[in-house]
């Protein structure tokens, strides 16, 4: 009797040691097949279109293209693509932007290898996966104000260190527009000074540094 076809998967990764540890977790899995490897966001949406992987394992932050905007690519192409996000981050606002993008699993780079091998055979299987650790997350802040796209760009400015009319004259807009929008993400945040309000945005993945 001919055993089952093993899972082909792709690992995305722009760390060497995190694609190795990765390679040698599924050579020890006997149904599945480490296809590719690729260590870019550009590099991932080509190597998806040359080896069509079973599940696909990807870095939510590299350098040159995020794999939420990889994954957006992907499945514009490949609308049935099953990819699981990996990270180090924690950040609810993150974590949504990678499941409204179409990702069928969310993992923390943490996590035990054996979440990581179940979760491949679920995601192959059809299901979506969020292990438990993840959910608390994005439940802490269901149904909160979400900041607009302005908002996040602001506040992006913010973190980089720029006064208010340094990101007026960097986003074309008024001084007084940036402390309206100031007060607003304060507000949305929960946050009592600007400072508090980066620190926020950068925990919960609305911002990078």
């Amino acid at each position: 009797m001919n055993a089952p076809p093993r899972i082909r998967v792709f690992c995305v990764d722009d760390h060497p040691l995190m694609r190795e540890g990765i390679a040698t977790v599924i050579r020890n899995e006997p149904d599945m097949q480490l296809i590719a490897e690729a260590s870019t966001g550009h590099d991932a949406i080509q190597g998806f279109r040359e080896h069509r992987p079973d599940v696909t394992l990807m870095d939510i932050r590299m350098p040159d293209m995020g794999g939420i905007d990889a994954l957006l690519a992907i499945r514009t192409e490949f609308t049935n693509a099953r990819v699981i996000m990996l990270t180090t981050f924690e950040g609810d606002a993150e974590i949504q932007r990678a499941l409204e993008a179409g990702a069928q699993g969310y993992m923390l780079k943490s996590m035990p290898r054996k979440q990581l091998v179940d979760m491949i055979r679920k995601v192959h299987a059809g299901q979506k996966h969020i292990p438990i650790e993840v959910a608390v997350h994005l439940m802490e802040h269901l149904g909160a104000e979400t900041l607009s796209k302005r908002e996040v760009e602001v506040l992006q400015k913010v973190a980089g260190g720029n006064r208010n009319s340094d990101i007026a004259a960097l986003l074309f807009i008024s001084e007084e527009t940036v402390k309206g929008h100031i007060k607003h993400i304060m507000e949305k945040l929960g946050a009592s000074d600007r400072t508090e309000a980066v620190a926020i945005g950068i925990r919960r993945g609305i911002i990078h540094l």
